[in-house]
């Protein structure tokens, strides 16, 4: 849909370009390609939902990755056999934590939504948030309202997300201790701490959505910016073979993530660097 067509159901405009497949933005390959890097390092952990498998359907006019002469790719997973929490997990971290980043991966392997409260250095508002509901600045820091669990270790977060919203079984890649966390580390090396340190801003009176998944580097990028800024934001979780891919085509007539909704001031967009300009115009001081 193009900007200045008639608002969808939902009153949200958009704000932003129409999204482009495949593509990047002018000046913006090189900061692509160094978000990309985690997909050597990590393997592809956190860009496939548990149980991934792909194959080829008739193009139904449902979602599909790929569409050729009348045919779908079609991928899937067993994230919609696993129980599925009924309020998100609520997630205090920040992008450029290599610990933070193994618990991201998993929820992304998961398919699970979490509400994240991004605490980088010298953020006023989410970090001290995080000490006064557990006691002390230690990162990630998960609360899981469903249950009333929360919990601090990188590890044993990752273990509960398994059992209590998966098979059980935390992939290898994840369980590996010390050298998940160090593979987690170089994989971050080339964004040299970016979405660590506060940029002070103007909290929105909402929290923002963002759909998409921890491997797409497209996403990375704005998850960077948001946690700069420290904008509280519900993510909905994306991974390959989400059946969520499916909701957002419906909701837009497309898939593409990054994707923002901003009900405060009731835009939508696509597109990482319009997103990232957005946010900087509307919530940085």
């Amino acid at each position: 849909m193009a900007s200045g067509e008639r608002q969808p159901a939902d009153g949200l405009r958009n704000a932003g370009p129409d999204p482009k497949r495949f593509t990047v933005a002018d000046g913006q390959l090189l900061n692509i390609a160094s978000a990309a890097f985690p997909f050597l390092i990590r393997a592809g952990t956190g860009g496939f939902a548990s149980g991934y498998s792909t194959g080829l359907k008739e193009d139904d006019g449902t979602y599909g990755v790929v569409k050729v002469s009348g045919r779908s790719v079609a991928e899937s997973s067993k994230v919609s056999t696993f129980k599925r929490p009924a309020k998100p997990l609520e997630l205090y971290e920040f992008q450029g934590c290599p610990f933070c980043r193994k618990v991201r991966e998993a929820i992304s392997v998961l398919d699970l939504d979490a509400a994240v409260f991004p605490c980088p250095q010298g953020g006023p508002t989410w970090r001290p948030k995080a000490v006064e509901l557990g006691g002390k600045a230690q990162f990630p820091y998960l609360v899981d309202p469903n249950t009333g669990a929360s919990m601090y270790e990188s590890d044993a977060i990752i273990a509960y997300l398994f059992k209590e919203y998966g098979d059980g079984a935390v992939p290898l890649a994840l369980r590996l201790g010390p050298l998940t966390t160090l593979t987690c580390g170089l994989a971050l090396a080339p964004r040299v701490g970016k979405g660590s340190r506060y940029t002070p801003s103007n909290l929105p009176a909402k929290p923002l959505v963002l759909w998409g998944y921890e491997l797409s580097p497209f996403v990375v990028v704005v998850k960077e910016v948001l946690s700069e800024l420290e904008l509280p934001y519900l993510q909905v979780t994306t991974s390959r073979g989400s059946p969520k891919r499916q909701l957002l085509f419906e909701k837009r007539g497309t898939f593409q993530v990054p994707y923002l909704e901003d009900e405060n001031e009731g835009v939508y967009l696509f597109e990482s660097s319009a997103i990232i300009d957005y946010l900087y115009k509307n919530y940085k001081k």
